[in-house]
């Protein structure tokens, strides 16, 4: 099952003084399967951003279609299923993090009792580490707790999909790895997630999937690791010859195959194979080319 299926999406902007047309969206395809963690990779300006706002009707794309569960297009029943942090949130600083919460919590309709809402907020709290913060007003709380409580409010009324539009940005390492366990512990409980990111090296460890834009066309789709096996720099052979310990460097899997037969022929024994894997940061490098 898909949670989300993007097709053909288009959209143009005016822009300048003497307005001009600017494509923004070239025919943007992708789907996002059931239970995945999914990153979506782009660097400023390929329209990660514009995608998503079309996804969530923020704006209308030109043409294209947009369907979720299997089929439904975005209605106000669908909504109650998705979650959404905005890259630059707006939070209501004269609220405490329990009155903002109680306030989405409320605003969702997807509890049926004081009570039952009072438990799903302090289990966010909890779970996002706010315990300790839930009577304090927003205006004193970090950019971290800020960032923290943006994703509990995504998560409120516990949706089957939620999309984070950079939910890591500007954050130190400490709230970067805090937002990251929130993310797996989400998507242990079944959650399909998308979030947008310039941090590679988090969604390299987030991320089942990912889907890479350039320029307004996208230009993966597919498995991280499928991604970072593409672009692997091959492998190193370790073996033994004349009591000697020797390597043998190979570019890719075929000839490493080739290349272990022959050892094996020969009566060589190969005592280990390394693979010299790239990290993600490499890989976008060569996408983005």
């Amino acid at each position: 099952m898909n949670v989300l299926e993007v097709r053909d999406l288009k959209k143009n902007f005016k822009a300048g003084f003497v307005p001009r047309t600017v494509e923004v969206l070239k025919g943007v395809s992708f789907s996002l399967p059931k239970g995945t963690v999914t990153g979506f990779l782009g660097a400023n300006g390929a329209g990660k951003t514009t995608s998503i706002k079309c996804i969530l009707q923020l704006i209308f794309p030109d043409s294209g279609s947009i369907r979720f569960f299997d089929g439904l297009s975005l209605s106000a029943d669908v909504l109650k299923r998705v979650g959404f942090l905005p890259e630059r949130p707006y939070f209501y600083s004269y609220l405490t993090g329990k009155e903002f919460l109680n306030f989405y919590g409320r605003l969702s309709g997807a509890f049926r009792s004081r009570s039952d809402l009072t438990e799903r907020i302090t289990q966010l709290l909890r779970r996002v580490g706010l315990n300790h913060a839930g009577n304090r007003l927003l205006k004193d709380f970090s950019k971290g707790m800020l960032q923290r409580i943006g994703l509990a409010q995504a998560l409120m009324h516990r949706p089957d999909l939620v999309i984070f539009d950079e939910p890591q940005s500007g954050l130190d390492p400490d709230g970067r790895l805090e937002v990251a366990n929130i993310i797996r512990e989400t998507a242990r409980e079944g959650t399909t997630i998308f979030f947008s990111s310039h941090l590679l090296p988090d969604a390299e460890k987030l991320c089942d999937r990912l889907v890479v834009m350039k320029q307004g066309k996208i230009c993966y789709e597919g498995s991280t690791r499928e991604l970072l096996h593409q672009t692997n720099r091959g492998a190193t052979i370790y073996y033994s010859a004349e009591g000697n310990l020797k390597t043998l460097n190979v570019e890719d899997d075929k000839k490493l195959q080739v290349e272990i037969s022959r050892l094996i022929n020969d009566k060589k024994v190969i005592q280990e194979i390394k693979r010299e894997h790239v990290s993600l940061e490499e890989a976008y490098a060569r996408l983005a080319k």
